[in-house]
């Protein structure tokens, strides 16, 4: 019987609203990749990276614009066939969680990896002004990693004052902060020693992407983090000597095999490896959740930002379960 592919856009509601230096967020859309081989259906999804100028209807169009190859390609194949990005990342994800029911066996089994069990993942506090954010981190009291937004339009001055106002109403949590970029030109060194008296952990995109040579002679007191600057293994030649992780994201790089093979990559480099989510549900989350069990960090808190689809990850305190088949893999 041959393959089919059926793609569709599925929107879901923000919880509140979704703030970071870019703008907020009151609703999140996903595109969904469905392939079915007689009765066993692999399931994907993928979020647009928009400040890429990717969108879910853009995803939509280049799925179906290959649907009726579904019954030819193969994992592999779809490197060369689509850019990284939500397409892909829903596709290849879909056809992960296919292969797996077919094989009868769990993707973490096909990957050669230990039984997942329970791990960390932060929990985001939204962008906003001091008061607001140490509201927000009052309320996640009791979360141990807490990761931050900033990039206010007031600079580095005023994100440490949100900083200052998060840690004074969290002190007993981790913190790593997300610059978003907005750091460029300003004095990188001293923002980080202000912060590393506040106990943060790592700065996530201080400077804007394509602009990552501002770090060159830059020696920051908390290790830094490329996200928009880094999101397929071609990426890591601007990387390296200029930041210590990198923030590996399914829709950034197109897929858990990219994400994967950019994974080693970077561990061959002496890269750090934070595995971090867009706006999704827990369908998005749960072929993260195989890149996270291999690296420092975990940001996989997609699902509780918004109203999640039924039967999503199990959240737990400061931890995330890891997906049972019945959800993907």
């Amino acid at each position: 019987m041959a393959r089919t592919l059926h793609a569709a856009i599925e929107t879901f509601p923000v919880r509140g609203s979704f703030t970071i230096a870019r703008g907020a967020k009151t609703h999140v859309d996903v595109v969904v990749a469905t392939v079915r081989d007689g009765d066993i259906v692999g399931c994907g999804e993928g979020t647009a990276i928009y400040y890429l100028g990717d969108s879910a209807e853009a995803a939509l169009a280049a799925l179906n614009a290959i649907g009726n190859r579904i019954n030819d390609l193969r994992r592999p194949d779809l490197l060369d066939l689509l850019p990284a990005g939500a397409a892909r990342n829903a596709l290849d994800c879909a056809l992960w969680d296919l292969e797996a029911k077919q094989a009868g066996t769990r993707v973490w089994q096909m990957l050669g990896l230990p039984k997942p069990q329970p791990m960390l993942t932060a929990y985001t506090i939204s962008l906003a002004d001091p008061a607001t954010m140490a509201a927000a981190a009052t309320v996640a009291r009791g979360r141990e990693l807490l990761k931050v937004k900033l990039g206010g339009g007031d600079g580095p001055a005023g994100d440490i004052e949100r900083i200052t106002a998060v840690r004074r109403a969290a002190p007993d949590a981790r913190l790593i902060v997300d610059a978003n970029e907005a750091w460029g030109g300003t004095d990188i060194e001293r923002t980080c020693a202000a912060l590393a008296r506040l106990d943060v952990e790592l700065v996530e995109q201080p400077v804007p992407a394509g602009r990552d040579a501002e770090l060159d002679h830059v020696r920051a007191a908390v290790p830094l983090a490329a996200d928009e600057s880094c999101h397929t293994r071609d990426s890591l030649d601007a990387i390296v000597g200029r930041y210590r992780f990198i923030n590996i994201k399914l829709d950034k790089a197109g897929g858990l095999t990219e994400a994967l093979a950019l994974r080693h990559a970077a561990a061959t480099r002496g890269l750090g490896v934070m595995t971090g989510c867009m706006l999704s549900t827990s369908l998005a989350i749960a072929p993260a959740f195989h890149v996270a069990m291999q690296g420092s960090y975990a940001d996989l808190d997609g699902p509780l930002l918004i109203h999640d689809r039924p039967h999503g990850l199990r959240f737990d305190g400061s931890d995330v379960f890891p997906p049972d088949a019945a959800l993907w893999g």
